[in-house]
């Protein structure tokens, strides 16, 4: 039998490995994280943990404006050097703190740039290390669009590090990023561009919800133009010129690319192990296993359709803990996955799509619920807050779209309907806090759900 340096090599140290990294050690595994960026990756250094943080300001500034004039005076402002300097303070020393804790585990951690030399080694600065299984979960990085001026562009990681906002600032693209970025920087006090190659928002979030922040974007002073390409971006005396195939030209002082992100494994040598991938990723089977035996992909840096988001990276390398400790045979089998966009409001989605329901009548009925009309009290002066739910024709909920600051809380909620199959005799055995929105919304359900 061939003896290796460890048991199970994670390369990248995000959500998609660490949790399976801390687990198999547990397990009695000997394991090693390599990893060339920060410890724990973009999610908690760079990605959504910065995010929500910032846009905590932007959000407290929007649920106050349904109060003015209703009890609420006065005006909320943002310094943005203090919440850059809040955000610093409380993301920068959580990558130091989980390296100490998977030290503490016995997870043994590698910086460096990990390439392979063949199916069991990888050289990290001219340092071979060799694993019987090696999981890749590299993630995705930003796409950086082929234009003139290209260099001019900053991705998403730059953009929440800036020490000072810019007076206009211009996306490019119109996808979660965009929005969520677009919606902070405005209560901010920045002027703000949009520029999309397609002729919609946010595909796969409830249209009728999208169209909704999108008008409210409008009234904020939010430009938004579709059906652009754009060309280039031009350095002028005061900033940037972006200029599109149909003409449009937009002065700004700060272009964000936010065209999507591609997987992350350019530095891999995959063709060196015949590890198959395609432009979305690594191509996996149900056992997150890739055409090469002991090799594994988890996280974002897979080929897949449904969501790439933090919480189905760690439900993959849970499911990869289980399997390579014994735990499992099966094959990975996904719930209900929850996706939010933090925009203001937010919209919120689960489950089958109204879409989908309504192109199978067959299959799903449609309901909606104003809970934000009807209950007021409940939701902060939230008349817009709203909820499209699907069933199928047994009544259980199998979909779910909510549009309110509330969304992605109720959105777990029902998640969890789906996820477990409640009926409305088991939901009516627990006792929810009220006034809430979950009981709210609850309570406006409840009618057409299986008894």
């Amino acid at each position: 039998m061939t003896n290796y340096d460890y048991d199970v090599m994670f390369i990248g140290s995000g959500h998609a490995n660490w949790h399976a990294a801390v687990a198999l050690t547990q397990a009695g595994k000997k394991v090693v994280l390599i990893e060339k960026d920060l410890i724990a990756g973009t999610c908690t250094n760079y990605g959504c943990n910065a995010k929500i943080l910032l846009d905590g300001a932007a959000d407290v500034i929007h649920q106050a404006a349904a109060y003015q004039k209703k009890g609420l005076a006065g005006n909320l402002k943002i310094n943005w050097p203090e919440l850059m300097a809040y955000k610093h303070e409380t993301i920068d020393p959580i990558h130091q703190l989980l390296e100490q804790q998977f030290a503490a585990a016995g997870v043994d951690v590698v910086k460096g740039v990990a390439s392979f030399v063949d199916q069991h080694t990888v050289i990290v600065d001219e340092k071979q290390i060799t694993a019987t299984d090696i999981i890749i979960g590299t993630g995705q990085k930003p796409n950086r669009l082929p234009i003139s001026g290209k260099e001019f562009l900053h991705d998403s990681r730059e953009f929440l590090d800036l020490p000072e906002l810019p007076e206009h600032m211009t996306f490019i693209g119109a996808g979660i990023v965009s929005l969520e970025f677009a919606m902070l920087v405005q209560a901010a006090g920045t002027k703000v561009s949009v520029i999309e190659f397609a002729d919609s928002a946010l595909r796969g979030f409830e249209k009728k919800y999208v169209d909704k922040a999108l008008a409210k974007m409008k009234v904020l002073g939010i430009d938004i133009h579709f059906n652009e390409a754009v060309k280039a971006v031009s350095q002028t005396n005061s900033g940037f010129l972006v200029t599109t195939a149909s003409g449009l030209a937009v002065e700004t002082n700060y272009i964000v690319d936010a065209t999507g992100r591609i997987p992350n494994i350019a530095e891999l040598n995959l063709e060196k192990v015949g590890v198959n991938f395609d432009r979305t990723g690594i191509l996996v089977d149900d056992h997150l296993q890739t055409n090469v035996a002991h090799i594994y992909a988890s996280g974002d840096v897979i080929a897949k359709k449904i969501p790439k988001l933090t919480p189905t990276a760690t439900f993959e390398s849970n499911y990869l803990a289980a399997l390579l400790s014994n735990q499992t045979t099966a094959a990975i089998q996904y719930p209900a996955i929850a996706s939010v966009v933090f925009t203001l409001p937010r919209i919120a989605q689960v489950g089958i799509t109204s879409q989908e329901a309504t192109a199978t009548p067959e299959k799903y009925h449609l309901a909606t619920i104003p809970f934000g009309a009807r209950l007021k009290f409940q939701t902060k002066n939230e008349p817009d807050a709203e909820a499209t739910l699907v069933f199928d024709q047994e009544n259980y909920l199998v979909g779910a779209s909510v549009y309110g600051d509330e969304a992605p809380e109720l959105i777990n909620f029902l998640t969890m309907i789906i996820s477990q199959k409640l009926t409305l005799s088991k939901l009516n055995k627990a006792i929810f806090a009220f006034p809430s929105q979950t009981i709210g919304l609850l309570s406006m359900l409840s009618p057409y759900l299986k008894k």
